[in-house]
């Protein structure tokens, strides 16, 4: 994949597909001025936007292409996920050095490489690549934005706690900032040239280059009306736990003991790494909550309670006592 522009985007549409072929909500696709979606009566567009820049959200010499490309479209199918939307399509803006765009020998270009990633997830979620922008810049950046839909007054808001409700969250936390951390480690030993990871540690640090939104598991718990409020697991526990009672106006309180924690990771982490892209939702006090959603496990980690003056927001139980847990996952601009 490499040339001009025009060539680019061509190559680029028929890796997307036909997405004229009226695949899901999609009508029509790549190749005209605007993309049309068709939306069926009594629901409701879901639109969700995110940005990816290198030095900030990955590094070009420590991440593989492929990881970035997955990144990109995963982190914002995990905000669809959350609110229990169906995504019928994704559009990406993406700008990058000229470099990225050629091939050096025989081997695949950086951007087929990225594009492998990106319509890899893109294609498990059915989520046809509808349209975007391509442009040359001194910078890497990737900018996507993610339409869905959910049935009218059905989406899974996050100011729906109330007190009595119970916290859930799926999988297990802390497993991308142990990759995010021995990935860095590795970087610095490779200092210099494109990191190369060794197959020994490819499995640990799978959640961080490759984490799963989780659409099937919010699609389910929309559908049943089992949770009553929900987010996404991005910014870290901590922080993301926060965000909900700051909405619904109540506070938490978590069972340290019974937070899933990923392989490798420390109570911390789980806490504020961020970046697992797991299901944080609550539900009352009779709803029956699987153990397990669509294959991927489902814990009860703490209760929603009312929100008092003089006592924190989120508090975190150990056996020796209650303390205030403080949001430290990740905040854009914070000092």
């Amino acid at each position: 994949m490499s040339g001009s522009e025009l060539e680019l985007l061509r190559r680029i549409r028929l890796r997307a597909g036909d997405a004229g072929g009226g695949r899901g909500g999609l009508r029509l696709g790549i190749g005209d001025d605007c993309a049309l979606l068709r939306v069926k009566p009594g629901e409701e567009i879901a639109i969700t936007t995110d940005l990816s820049i290198d030095g900030r959200h990955f590094e070009i010499l420590t991440h593989p292409p492929e990881a970035i490309g997955h990144r990109t479209i995963a982190r914002g199918l995990s905000d669809l996920a959350a609110m229990g939307a169906r995504p019928i399509a994704a559009f990406l803006s993406l700008g990058l050095p000229a470099r990225l765009t050629v091939s050096r020998g025989k081997g695949r270009t950086w951007i087929e490489r990225f594009y492998d990633g990106l319509l890899s997830v893109a294609e498990a979620n059915e989520t046809p690549l509808a349209g975007g922008d391509l442009a040359a810049t001194p910078l890497a950046v990737a900018d996507i934005v993610l339409v869905g839909t959910v049935a009218k007054g059905r989406a899974l808001l996050r100011c729906g706690a109330g007190p009595g409700d119970s916290i859930y969250v799926t999988g297990a936390l802390g497993g991308a900032a142990v990759g995010f951390r021995q990935l860095t480690a590795i970087a610095r030993k490779q200092s210099g040239r494109q990191v190369r990871i060794p197959k020994r540690l490819e499995a640990l640090l799978r959640p961080h280059l490759y984490p799963q939104p989780r659409i099937p598991q919010g699609l389910w718990l929309r559908s049943r009306g089992i949770a009553t409020a929900g987010i996404d697991i991005s910014d870290g526990l901590s922080t993301d736990v926060a965000h909900l009672c700051e909405e619904s106006g109540v506070a938490a309180e978590l069972e340290a003991a019974a937070i899933p924690i990923a392989p490798g990771a420390t109570l911390e982490e789980a806490l504020h790494g961020g970046e697992d892209y797991e299901l944080l939702f609550t539900a009352g006090p009779g709803a029956r909550v699987p153990r397990r959603l669509r294959g991927v496990s489902v814990s009860r980690i703490g209760r929603i309670m009312p929100r008092r003056t003089g006592s924190p927001m989120v508090a975190l139980r150990t056996q020796d006592q209650v303390q205030a847990l403080m949001p430290q996952g990740w905040e854009h601009f914070s000092r």
